[in-house]
């Protein structure tokens, strides 16, 4: 095996090493368990509460009620990621092991990622529900899918951000869920045209849907329009937050 290889495989390992970590500590608490059932229970009730008033094969009722619930899921989530070490001490312990921060970095973060993950697979049984009733766009319900991968992929970096300049997870959560809000809120077309009417020559609402609002990105998943440039949003802006927490974490080891 080649050096550069070697490197990168040690790095990989790292990085699982920490995630393996992360999600058994997930997992270890009654907490996860309680987070994802009631979250799917209650999403869950909203599609079908919508399914049988309008008896339609489609989940977009499910991705637009998601839009809104990933607003407070996530950052119970991501809340712990690092506010829990500080509060607990064991981010010493992290910081000592021969790891990189940004491997530790990247093993929490897919480790969070991948508990949302199972919170998505926990709907596919309402895809092969519609399935056998009918005969579904599945590519819309791929789209849908994706749309919300990106959209948690993007919150979670975020609380995994705000997590780490704090060592209080309610503080952390609150953080987040603001956060949360801005991306969201801030691409429904009702605060824009609040905002837009509060200061007609800025524009504010229209600047903010366009720049900073993640809801008109995720809603074009959700319509099937999967765009190069929705996608390179997302991803690049995940990217940044997790760069930030590489920082973050590297500051305050050294």
């Amino acid at each position: 095996m080649s050096a550069p290889s070697a490197g990168r495989a040690g790095w990989a390992r790292g990085v699982a090493l920490v995630c393996g970590r992360e999600l058994g500590a997930f997992f270890d608490s009654a907490i996860a368990y309680v987070y994802l059932i009631s979250a799917l229970v209650l999403l869950t009730s909203l599609f079908m509460n919508e399914f049988f008033l309008t008896g339609r094969l489609d989940m977009t009722p499910l991705f637009d009620a998601l839009g809104p619930l990933s607003i407070f899921l996530l950052p119970a989530i991501s809340m712990r990621l690092w506010a829990e070490d500080k509060k607990s001490r064991t981010f010493e312990l992290w910081m000592t092991l021969p790891l990189r921060p940004a491997q530790v970095v990247w093993g929490k973060y897919l480790a969070a990622l991948a508990l949302y993950g199972v919170f998505l697979l926990g709907t596919t049984p309402i895809v092969v529900m519609l399935a056998w009733l009918g005969d579904p766009d599945l590519g819309l319900v791929f789209s849908g899918y994706l749309g919300a991968l990106f959209l948690g992929a993007l919150l979670l970096a975020c609380g995994a951000l705000l997590s780490s300049l704090t060592g209080d997870q309610i503080v952390a959560f609150v953080a987040s869920v603001l956060a949360g809000f801005l991306f969201v809120f801030t691409g429904h077309p009702k605060v824009v045209a609040v905002l837009d009417g509060m200061a007609p020559e800025l524009g504010a609402g229209s600047l903010l849907a366009e720049s900073v609002a993640a809801l008109p990105r995720y809603e074009g998943f959700v319509r099937g329009l999967v765009e190069l440039s929705s996608v390179v949003w997302f991803a690049g802006l995940a990217g940044v937050f997790l760069w930030l927490n590489a920082v973050v974490v590297t500051r305050v080891r050294s």
